[in-house]
C-alpha cells in the first residue's frame, strides 16, 4: 500500500499553503490551486508560497475515477498551514468523512485562512464553520445550499466572496479569479498581475456569475463591449463619463449599462472605478510617492478621493499599500493571511 509522504520543511517565511484532497475531489480545482500558488515563479525571482496537498488515506480517487493520487502528505500537513483550500466534490448531498471535518474545524479555530472552491462551500458549511457568514457557491447547487444550511448568508451572484478568513470561489473558473485575487491580498497587483500572464488568463473579471446562468439566448445579441474596455483602459487618466464610453460604443446610456450588466454584471462606473483603483495600486508599487500625482495619473482626481476608494477596495490605505507592496517593502511574505472583511466583493 502506498504510504503518505513525510514532511518536509517549510521554507523560512514563506506561507504555507495546504490542499486537503478527499475522495471524489474535482482534479480542476486541484490544478488551479497547483498552478496559482504550487509553481515556482522564476520571474519573479524568488518563491511566493509553501505549499503541498494532503489527504486522509494514502490513496484517494478523484472525480469520476479518473485517477488515484497517492504519495501525498496525511491531514497532519494541515495543521501547520496557514492558509487551507477545502475539498470539494461534484456530489454535494455526500457528507465529508469525519476527519476531514475536523482538520478544518481544527485550522479555523487557530486562526487559519480557510478557502473554499465552487462547492467546497459545502465542506465549510457542513464542519460548522460558515453559520452567521457570508459564502459563495455554483449557481447550481444554490438552492440546494439555501435549505441545507440557512445560516449562511449566500451570496450567489458573484464570482467569489472575501469574508476575511473564509473565501468561497463560486465555480470551477472561479478558482482562478479568487486564487489570483489571493496573490494580490498578499503581495500586491503586480505580483498578482505577473502570475494572470503566466496563466494567460485576466487578473480581475469584473462581474458575477450571473451571466453563465443558463437562460434563453437572445434573438439578437449585445455587440462585445471588449473594443470600449480596450479604449478606456488606455484613457484612465483622462476625465471619462458614461456618456463617453457610450459615445464611443455608438449606444446610449441606457444600452450601454444594459451591456455591462448582461456582460459584465456591473455597471459602468462600478467597472471605470475598479480600473482606476487597480491603476493607482501599480503606480504606488512601482514606487510613485506623490499621492497626488498617483491620483491624476489614474484618473481618481484628488489624493483625498484616492485615499477613499483604495480603502473601498482594497481595505487598506495608499500609505499603508505602499508598505506592504511597495518597492522595497520585502521579498518575503507580505500581509499572507491577513483579512480585510469586505474587501472581496465581486
Amino acid at each position: 500500500m502506498a504510504q503518505h509522504s513525510s514532511q518536509v520543511s517549510s521554507p523560512v517565511g514563506l506561507h504555507r499553503v495546504v490542499v486537503i484532497v478527499d475522495a471524489h475531489s474535482n482534479p480542476f480545482e486541484l490544478g488551479c490551486a497547483t498552478e496559482v500558488f504550487g509553481l515556482r515563479r522564476p520571474e519573479l525571482g524568488r518563491e511566493l508560497y509553501d505549499f503541498r496537498l494532503c489527504s486522509a488515506e494514502p490513496d484517494t480517487l478523484m472525480r469520476d475515477g479518473f485517477f488515484t493520487l497517492s504519495g501525498v502528505a496525511g491531514l497532519e500537513a494541515a495543521e501547520a498551514a496557514d492558509t487551507v483550500i477545502v475539498p470539494n466534490r461534484p456530489d454535494v448531498e455526500m457528507p465529508r468523512r469525519p476527519a476531514v471535518l475536523d482538520a478544518v474545524r481544527r485550522a479555523h479555530a487557530r486562526g487559519a485562512r480557510l478557502v473554499g472552491f465552487c462547492s467546497g462551500a459545502f465542506t465549510l458549511a457542513e464542519a460548522g464553520v460558515l453559520d452567521g457568514r457570508r459564502a459563495t457557491a455554483h449557481w447550481q447547487w444554490a438552492d440546494s445550499f439555501r435549505e441545507r444550511f440557512p445560516a449562511v448568508t449566500l451570496e450567489e451572484d458573484v464570482l467569489f466572496v472575501d469574508d476575511g478568513d473564509i473565501l468561497t470561489a463560486a465555480g470551477s473558473a472561479a478558482a482562478l479569479d479568487l486564487g489570483l485575487y489571493i496573490v494580490r491580498r498578499d503581495h500586491g497587483a503586480e505580483v498578482a498581475n505577473a502570475v494572470s500572464r503566466r496563466l494567460v488568463f485576466a487578473a480581475h473579471r469584473d462581474g458575477g456569475q450571473r451571466q453563465f446562468v443558463e437562460r434563453p439566448v437572445p434573438d439578437i445579441p449585445d455587440e462585445s463591449l471588449a473594443p470600449v474596455l480596450a479604449w478606456a483602459q488606455e484613457r484612465l487618466d483622462e476625465p471619462l463619463t458614461v456618456a463617453a464610453l457610450a459615445s464611443r460604443a455608438a449606444v446610449s446610456p441606457a444600452t450601454l449599462h444594459r451591456r455591462f450588466r448582461a456582460q459584465l454584471g456591473t455597471t459602468p462606473l462600478a467597472w471605470l472605478t475598479g480600473e482606476r483603483v487597480a491603476l493607482a495600486c501599480r503606480l504606488i508599487e512601482r514606487g510613485e510617492v506623490r499621492l497626488d500625482t498617483v491620483a491624476r495619473s489614474s484618473g481618481l482626481g484628488t489624493a483625498a478621493h484616492l485615499r477613499s476608494l483604495m480603502r473601498r477596495e482594497t481595505g487598506l490605505a495608499p500609505s499603508e499599500y505602499r508598505r506592504r507592496f511597495g518597492r522595497g517593502a520585502g521579498s518575503g511574505e507580505r500581509g499572507a493571511g491577513s483579512g480585510e472583511p469586505g474587501a472581496g466583493r465581486r
